[in-house]
């Protein structure tokens, strides 16, 4: 029976209805005073609340599909992801300066630098930048915004060769999911080291790592949104951010220099940001993203009341409604994923030029850093080959 069935959440659900019942009726029995009648009543409750764990479990993991299978949640799936549609463009040469100012009588544009953390899962001993590469624990300020949030940028070694001093290099912003902490995509997802091994391997041409939340506004969930008289989250993303990066890295300006990818929230994100800023950010990894923003009570009211503001929220309200934009997509998912899978399918078969979206999937896998560990390399390698090469 897998772990996703509605079959084996009704069994559970049963057994807990009965261990509590069952709880109520043997406990007039063990009321006495007794060494094995005291165990007896703990050995009960402690039955009556795994029961009852167990059910709950099962049905939050129903609904979010955070593992699909008893190997899923075991971590027996090693498939390999696949990518279909959606050709590669080659990238294309891009030199650049510095970002622009803030807004005048603003601060200036930086990436406040905190401290350093360990590339770690390299299998290498090395500690020199030239041969791993470095990561900066940073704050990315919002000159327009006031907005900030805390990160890690993760510079390759190419950054710090010889022959590499005056080149400028392609950027991904990559987002966690929500409430996620950007610890995970070092420690847990392994962005530094991935990128670290595509480079060994000839698979992914370098790039600046930018490696935060998908939320400024933390503890609130602005979905990526420029909130009516709240936070603008949209625009920290996509002008703040960049001008933050490329006035303190060696970061290319120009068409193909940024691209983004990010998991669950920060997917919906990605595309999100691709599709409404297509000039800023020219290629675009959703895993596991949604396509529609959220409205809980992390989010509040996103859209000041406004149907209009919410359809343009709706990505696939977007595709169906507007000109599509020049933006390239990858979606990638697990084929057990719940409906993520079925919306990216129905997703990709609604574009249309000059919007291209290819599909990366794993058969076996849920909602996961397990699914997304498997997604991650080829994701990296199809977002190098549509963003700039150094120059």
């Amino acid at each position: 029976m897998g772990l996703t069935s509605h079959k084996l959440l009704a069994l559970v659900g049963l057994l807990a209805v009965f261990t509590v019942l069952g709880t109520l009726w043997v406990w007039p029995r063990l009321a006495v005073r007794s060494w094995p009648a005291m165990f007896l009543r703990l050995g009960t409750i402690a039955l009556t609340q795994l029961a009852l764990l167990a059910t709950l479990g099962l049905a939050v993991n129903d609904y979010f599909v955070f593992y699909s299978s008893w190997a899923d949640l075991l971590g027996h799936n090693h498939g390999r992801a696949v990518i279909q549609g959606g050709p590669a463009t080659p990238g294309v040469g891009a030199t650049g300066t510095p970002g622009a100012s803030g807004t005048p009588g603003g601060p200036a544009p930086g990436v406040q630098v905190l401290g350093t953390a360990e590339v770690t899962g390299t299998g290498s001993e090395s500690r020199d930048p030239a041969r791993i590469g470095r990561i900066d624990r940073v704050r990315i300020p919002g000159p327009s915004t006031g907005l900030s949030t805390d990160g890690y940028v993760y510079l390759p070694p190419q950054y710090f060769q010889p022959g590499f001093e005056g080149r400028r290099f392609p950027a991904v912003i990559v987002m966690t999911g929500f409430p996620g902490d950007a610890t995970n995509l070092v420690t847990k997802l392994r962005y530094p080291a991935t990128e670290l091994d595509l480079l060994r391997n000839g698979t992914m041409k370098p790039a600046v790592l930018v490696l935060m939340r998908p939320s400024p506004s933390m503890p609130r969930d602005s979905e990526c949104e420029d909130i009516p008289n709240g936070p603008q989250a949209q625009t920290y993303f996509t002008t703040d951010v960049p001008q933050d990066i490329r006035a303190s890295y060696r970061v290319s300006t120009g068409p193909n220099s940024l691209g983004a990818i990010g998991d669950s929230t920060g997917g919906y994100c990605a595309l999100k940001l691709g599709m409404v800023h297509p000039q800023v950010y020219s290629a675009v990894v959703s895993l596991s993203g949604y396509f529609k923003a959220a409205e809980d009570i992390t989010t509040g009211d996103l859209f000041g009341g406004s149907q209009q503001r919410r359809d343009e929220a709706d990505l696939n309200w977007r595709l169906a409604h507007l000109p599509a934009p020049a933006v390239a997509v990858l979606l990638a998912d697990s084929k057990e994923d719940g409906s993520t899978y079925a919306d990216s399918k129905a997703f990709a078969a609604a574009a249309r030029p000059p919007l291209t979206v290819a599909q990366a999937t794993v058969d076996a896998g849920g909602h996961n850093f397990t699914t997304w560990n498997r997604l991650i390399p080829p994701s990296l390698g199809w977002l190098s080959s549509h963003l700039a090469d150094p120059a």
